[in-house]
């Protein structure tokens, strides 16, 4: 961590240190061939993980072109990025002819999804999901994708269990985590059909200043809310080190295709995280039932055992979040739902 400041107080800061690429990414980017695409770049994990990409290309000494497509919604985040190196297209993923138009590319990262509201409109929660997945699978299906899914397709599992490894069997609740396994099954089906090298990234959950568990619980205790134990334990990973082990799927890539779980190694309280935060801002946490003897909970030993354990540990970034939080910096404003239990997103 002596790399790593005390404190976190600016987003430029923070944007910088999501995506400083340690070593390990700028030798493997040394070492692969071809170019990079971001599909769904405009999200919360895009940006700074194709700012990380560039940056480990540039140290490595490797001119080679990257990709960033989204609808852009936001022209400031298209801006952002091309000020980053970072060449845009602008299309919805949902339309075959877009699809269809977009650069060959050796490397692919499958950012695109739904989640948030994911309930009240399931039909194109479906279509993102799972259309787009089987599109985009066709396109690139001569070159290594790593795609990102969701821990969400595991059943909840007893907190004392160590978590759901990749061979268990996959148990999805809700149609928000079955659309996402429909995602994997669609990368599965082009890397046996065609032979394309895939990794499935089943990540939960990333955590940064402006987002994450840790930030929600650490805003309720805040501003007083109550924080519901019913979901008593989780896992989480700093952004920056999630981006590190991303790109490091790349050399991980095969068919058939690789699932690999993404979080820190730590089993974390919901109550002892907001009893820490409450210390912290110097506020009582206020509680809302009990914990449950199960939750959702990954077991990330294999990717800590190809990519390394994350190297920013949960109460550093407890320390910056507090901080942050406490000078009213801004805020995403998106819910992770990780206390959902039912799978209705």
């Amino acid at each position: 961590m002596t790399d790593y400041p005390a404190a976190i107080d600016s987003e430029a800061q923070l944007d910088e240190l999501l995506s400083r690429p340690p070593r390990e990414v700028v030798a493997l980017l040394k070492a692969v061939q071809g170019d990079l695409v971001f599909l769904g770049v405009a999200g919360k994990i895009g940006p700074s993980l194709a700012r990380m990409a560039r940056r480990a290309c540039a140290e490595a000494g490797v001119d080679r072109r990257i990709w960033g497509v989204s609808r852009f919604s936001n022209s400031q985040e298209r801006a952002q990025l091309e000020a980053h190196g970072i060449e845009t297209l602008q299309g919805d993923l949902l339309d075959p002819a877009f699809v269809r138009s977009l650069p060959p590319a050796a490397n692919v990262f499958f950012l695109a999804g739904m989640k948030f509201g994911a309930e009240s409109n399931l039909s194109l929660t479906w279509a993102m999901n799972t259309y787009v997945p089987a599109l985009v699978a066709e396109q690139y299906r001569a070159s290594k994708i790593v795609a990102f899914s969701t821990g969400c397709v595991y059943p909840l599992v007893a907190v004392g269990s160590g978590g759901s490894r990749e061979e268990d069997k996959p148990e999805a609740t809700g149609e928000y985590a079955q659309s996402c396994l429909g995602r994997e099954r669609m990368f599965e089906h082009a890397s046996l059909r065609y032979g394309t090298p895939v990794s499935l990234l089943r990540l939960n959950y990333a955590v940064e200043m402006r987002y994450g568990v840790l930030v929600d619980i650490a805003a309720k205790v805040n501003s007083g809310a109550p924080i519901d134990l019913s979901m008593g334990y989780f896992n989480v990973i700093w952004q920056g080190d999630m981006n590190a082990a991303s790109l490091l799927a790349l050399g991980q890539c095969g068919s058939p295709a690789k699932v690999i779980n993404l979080t820190g190694p730590e089993t974390l309280s919901t109550r002892q995280v907001a009893l820490a935060f409450g210390k912290l801002l110097g506020k009582a946490p206020v509680f809302a039932g009990a914990e449950a003897p199960t939750a959702l909970l990954n077991n990330a030993s294999r990717a800590h055992a190809l990519f390394g354990k994350p190297r920013v540990t949960p109460e550093h970034m407890m320390r910056w979040i507090a901080g942050w939080v406490s000078h009213g910096n801004r805020l995403l404003n998106k819910q992770t739902h990780f206390e959902v239990r039912d799978g209705k997103y």
